[in-house]
């Protein structure tokens, strides 16, 4: 499995709409900016047939050091939750269409 970085997106988005690399990458960066924004805010983030972002809060709990055994309490603290949309969980079972510009709802 390979990974993709953000630089790696940025390329191919600038490949793709013939828009300067630039543009894009302050547009991507923006756009990530505003999703950490509204988390933090403790907003949900729904993009219809991608999938939602929600926060959520894990409980405090006592945990213990494998190597010592000494019994360490974590407080509790906030999470990111992410439940696939149908067309991403359709092109992950194998069964959707490739996604190009425009091809999702702008919902």
């Amino acid at each position: 499995m390979a990974t993709t970085t953000k630089k790696d997106l940025i390329e191919r988005v600038a490949q793709e709409t013939g828009l300067p690399r630039a543009d894009v990458r302050r547009a991507v960066q923006s756009f990530l900016e505003h999703v950490i924004d509204e988390l933090a805010k403790g907003n949900r983030l729904e993009f219809r047939d991608f999938g939602v972002f929600e926060t959520r809060e894990r409980a405090g709990r006592v945990a213990q050091n494998p190597k010592t055994l000494e019994r360490v309490s974590v407080p509790p603290r906030k999470s990111v939750r992410f439940k696939v949309g149908r067309l991403m969980q359709q092109s992950l079972d194998g069964n959707g269409v490739e996604m190009r510009a425009g091809a999702m709802a702008d919902d």
